[in-house]
């Protein structure tokens, strides 16, 4: 059991004791007696609201501390250095787009809130802003066409900040990332969010583990 769970239960227990003095026959909470239990009762109900609070505030931290599944990419190869490469996002349709080179790259702009956001539950948001490919040579990367797929959409959100909130600490906008890995035909990786706003891609399944390992990945 986690560490938030074990203090919310401490304070459920805290707090049935803490009612106990208010809940006994009246004859036995009359006098000094009676007053020092109400007392003790009424210290026990505030820690178990200190407990409680402290649970849920680490239950909110260990939910933001878990990565957030943003993406998949499937590839299928074309032809030497050519890729279809398939982008799933969760609640809009597959896109295809062919991509040229060694490797795919996937680019957004992560807007990650401060602290005081971050405790009360607010989670990263992203935008993609590109999928490209890129080559493994550097200086086949100088001289080789390279593809470039615009992912933006919709309304902007971090021109919106930089504008209008940029004197307000409640967000930090100046955040961008980027998840690279080989293709190879037939692999499928899944792209996350962590909380820090970083991309993080890795195989979706033990075949495209498999794949990497046989590519010297």
């Amino acid at each position: 059991m986690s560490l938030s769970n074990w203090l919310l239960l401490a304070a459920g227990l805290l707090a049935l004791l803490g009612l106990l003095p208010w809940m006994r026959p009246r004859r036995t909470r009359r006098g000094s007696r009676g007053g020092f239990g109400r007392a003790l009762g009424a210290f026990a109900l505030l820690v178990a609201v200190l407990l409680a609070g402290l649970g849920g505030l680490l239950r909110q931290y260990h939910w933001l501390t878990a990565d957030v599944p943003v993406a998949t990419i499937s590839l299928r190869q074309l032809g030497s250095q050519r890729f279809e490469a398939t982008l799933a996002r969760p609640g809009q349709a597959d896109r295809q787009f062919e991509i040229l080179g060694d490797e795919w790259q996937l680019d957004a702009r992560v807007i990650r809130w401060t602290l005081p956001g971050q405790l009360a539950g607010m989670r990263p948001v992203y935008r993609f802003e590109r999928l490209s490919g890129r080559y493994g040579d550097p200086k086949q990367e100088l001289v080789a066409q390279r593809t470039v797929h615009d992912l933006r959409e919709g309304w902007d959100f971090w021109e919106f900040r930089q504008r209008w909130l940029a004197g307000l600490p409640v967000a930090d906008a100046r955040w961008g990332s980027a998840a690279y890995l080989p293709m190879i035909d037939g692999a499928t990786y899944e792209v996350a969010l962590n909380p820090r706003g970083g991309l993080v891609a890795k195989p979706a399944d033990p075949k495209t583990e498999l794949l990497l390992q046989q590519a010297g990945w």
